[in-house]
């Protein structure tokens, strides 16, 4: 019998419905069909397998109304919430939801703090998610960090995120301070949008069965691996979707648009062929941005721990609900 198990923490299906590019198109996140993602990830050495649509459940649902019984499937979601302070998205992963919890949050994503209050008083495990997606410097970074102790995870392995960004927060996550003093339980995962990689980035944690597993997970008791992510990761999974939708519209389903909007969505996608090389430039962009963030993100990491003792004048209000405490061990080198 295994004694640990393994499980892609952050995958996509066609039910993370609505990309935020050019929705006039109509065009959905994501393509994978649940039933393709199980058979993808099992194939490639998953235990267990986990689905995390944005906002959604259906896919994971889906799947278990197709396998009755399955006792290696695990219900995510991925919720876009907003940090009030600075107005930054911030995106928490849930595991083991229900449709009534999932139908409680989509009332409270307006503020994240309400999203991950809840979580905790269901019980079940939740992280942040690829922590400097969405941070360009909205607000001071020590308020950021209130989100690390809202959670009881954090991703340190993304498999579309830079290495450094990877790296410096599984450093951070070993030494961060947390009210209830457990460790920050580091989670992987490959955060594909199409089947080409999903089950290449993981967590494994002990255990036999999914309850095991996820029980060690709540303990801290991880590992992470697989791959990091760059422009390559990104653009091969835009260029997949835009591929898929382009299909969608000659009828493959799943088809969402009238017949009409169909008609007019080919004319553009037509029209923009020879603009078929911006995935690549914009994600060379987004990747650049990254980077020149984890960099500035770095420094003010170890200016903050070498100025630990004058920390506590520095926090937060007490209406800001979390202080920023000082590093366990100032030492610690921040840059990956």
């Amino acid at each position: 019998m295994k004694t640990t198990l393994r499980a892609d923490l952050h995958v996509h299906t066609y039910a993370s419905r609505q990309s935020g590019t050019l929705p006039f198109l109509g065009s959905r996140d994501c393509y994978s069909s649940p039933e393709d993602v199980y058979r993808v990830a099992r194939a490639r050495g998953m235990d267990l397998v986990c689905i995390t649509d944005h906002d959604s459940i259906d896919g994971a649902l889906e799947l278990l109304a197709r396998r009755p019984g399955a006792t290696d499937v695990i219900v995510g979601e991925e919720i876009s919430c907003v940090l009030p302070d600075g107005n930054v998205e911030a995106h928490i992963a849930a595991y083991e939801m229900t449709e009534a919890l999932h139908r409680d949050v989509q009332h409270l994503r307006g503020n994240v703090f309400d999203v991950t209050g809840r979580l905790r008083q269901a019980g079940v495990f939740f992280a942040l998610n690829h922590p400097l997606h969405f941070y360009r410097h909205q607000l001071p970074l020590e308020r950021y960090l209130r989100l690390l102790h809202e959670v009881p995870a954090v991703e340190v392995r993304n498999g579309t995120m830079l290495a450094a960004h990877n790296r410096m927060f599984e450093t951070l996550a070993a030494w961060w301070p947390t009210p209830t003093g457990l460790p920050l339980c580091p989670i992987g995962g490959s955060d594909a949008h199409t089947l080409r990689r999903v089950g290449t980035t993981w967590t494994e944690a002990p255990g036999a069965t999914r309850g095991e597993f996820m029980a060690n997970l709540k303990s801290g008791r991880a590992t992470v691996g697989g791959s990091d992510g760059g422009v390559r990761a990104v653009a091969g999974d835009a260029y997949g979707v835009v591929g898929r939708y382009v299909a969608s519209l000659a009828g493959l389903r799943p088809c969402d648009l009238r017949a009409a909007h169909r008609a007019a969505c080919l004319a553009f996608s037509a029209v923009s062929l020879p603009a078929q090389f911006m995935p690549v430039v914009v994600s060379a962009a987004r990747k650049s941005a990254e980077r020149r963030t984890v960099e500035r993100v770095a420094a003010e990491l170890a200016n903050i721990s070498s100025q630990a003792p004058s920390l506590e004048s520095r926090a937060p209000s007490p209406e800001s609900r979390v202080p920023i405490p000082a590093p366990r061990s100032p030492g610690v080198e921040l840059v990956p």
